[in-house]
């Protein structure tokens, strides 16, 4: 098999992980945008380029959310940009698994677009099952059918979700928190990853009590720092242990 029609085969690989549960639970998470972009008073064309040009749906309720507030579109630039640099550990930690040498910069900066969590979710479990030279193309054909096929349930649903009543829309959009919990906890590796989940799951709603506003940034630092010293601990503990031994 040559090296092109290679790229091809794995590319069309990649396209059939939309065939996955992941995939249709942020497919069923778009049709709640969906509704949640029409009672907001988005126009159809709003919300499709929404969700092809910033592809982060927290990030997309969040530019609607400062919209609907009047905020400057400074504000809300810098709202949705703040919210979207969760995405940069996430670049920088499957591009190198897919990079090879031959591998053209702008290919990885247009696929570095595509990176999301469900992208990240699905190329953390199945790129090392993949050979190096042909993860662009896999990994391709994942995200850019999981944008566009949500882009277009986003078209296609919109006004029809109007018909759905309010509590079943809802009930759609809020699988994807459910979705988000899951995944991550399936795909740590690290057993600091954990520690730092379920103080980050058990701080957040502390802190949203005791510092509104703040509650996330307090919780993902002082988590992520807390998780790290717990396991720096562990690992030296484990350390002497076997040097005892």
């Amino acid at each position: 098999m040559s090296s092109s029609r290679g790229n091809l085969g794995w590319f069309f690989t990649g396209m059939r992980g939309i065939v996955s549960l992941p995939a249709f639970i942020l497919m069923t998470s778009y049709v709640g945008f969906s509704a949640f972009a029409l009672e907001s008073g988005m126009t159809r064309g709003e919300a499709v380029a929404m969700t092809l040009g910033i592809w982060a749906l927290p990030a997309q309720m969040i530019l609607i959310g400062t919209m609907l507030s009047n905020a400057h579109i400074a504000a809300s630039f810098l709202a949705v940009t703040l919210s979207s640099i969760r995405m940069m550990p996430m670049v920088a930690s499957i591009m190198p698994e897919m990079r090879t040498k031959k591998t053209p910069l702008p290919v990885l900066l247009f696929l570095s677009h595509f990176i999301a969590i469900t992208s990240w979710v699905f190329a953390s479990r199945h790129l090392r099952d993949v050979p190096k030279q042909y993860r662009v193309a896999f990994f391709a054909g994942f995200g850019m059918t999981l944008t566009l096929t949500n882009t277009l349930i986003v078209g296609v649903s919109y006004g029809v979700v109007s018909q759905f009543p309010p509590v079943i829309a809802g009930a759609l959009f809020m699988l994807t928190p459910v979705y988000f919990i899951s995944s991550i906890w399936a795909s740590a590796v690290q057993p600091v990853v954990k520690i730092a989940f379920v103080i980050g799951i058990v701080a957040g709603p502390t802190f949203a009590l005791v510092a509104p506003g703040f509650d996330v940034l307090i919780a993902g630092i002082g988590g992520g720092s807390a998780a790290y010293l717990i396991d720096r601990h562990r690992r030296r503990k484990a350390h002497s242990k076997k040097e005892a031994a």
